[in-house]
């Protein structure tokens, strides 16, 4: 790929140790053709807001929403980032905070969602970030849908 390439270091440990995945980012890193970065807890601060807002919050890994952040980081000092995921969870928060992406397997989304957690039993509502898994009136385990689709730009 050509152009600076950035990741977060906590990105190795999801990788698994010896795997092909592990020893590209190991391979990159040592090569210097991946440079590693923290962002600022600002950033970090901005896109678990837009990640609530949007319904993703439950649905984004620490590492996850410092990817994002970084790549918000990046935008605000006048880089283009394009984060290179097939996650629906981080397009749609990428869409959400105006961060470009790119797809590698998948065709990636066509609509960012803004979601609600439901019961598909006594169809009680819930907040996107609601923490539990159940229904709290009748314990069936609660599901989400698109509350709103709004068309992705691009």
């Amino acid at each position: 790929m050509a152009g600076k390439q950035y990741s977060v270091s906590a990105v190795e440990g999801e990788l698994v140790e010896n795997s092909m995945p592990w020893i590209r980012f190991k391979t990159a890193v040592d090569g210097r053709k991946l440079r590693l970065r923290t962002p600022k807890a600002s950033f970090l601060n901005r896109v678990k807001d837009a990640s609530k807002g949007v319904g993703d919050a439950l649905f984004l890994s620490e590492v996850d929403l410092q990817v994002l952040a970084l790549a918000l980081e990046q935008k605000e000092t006048r880089y283009y980032p394009v984060i290179v995921t097939d996650d629906y969870s981080i397009q749609n928060v990428a869409n959400q905070i105006g961060v470009d992406f790119a797809s590698l397997a998948t065709f990636g989304i066509r609509f960012r969602l803004q979601w609600i957690r439901y019961c598909p039993a006594c169809y009680r509502k819930y907040p996107s970030d609601y923490k539990h898994q159940r229904c709290q009136i009748c314990g069936t385990k609660l599901k989400r849908k698109p509350l709103r689709k709004t068309p992705v730009k691009g």
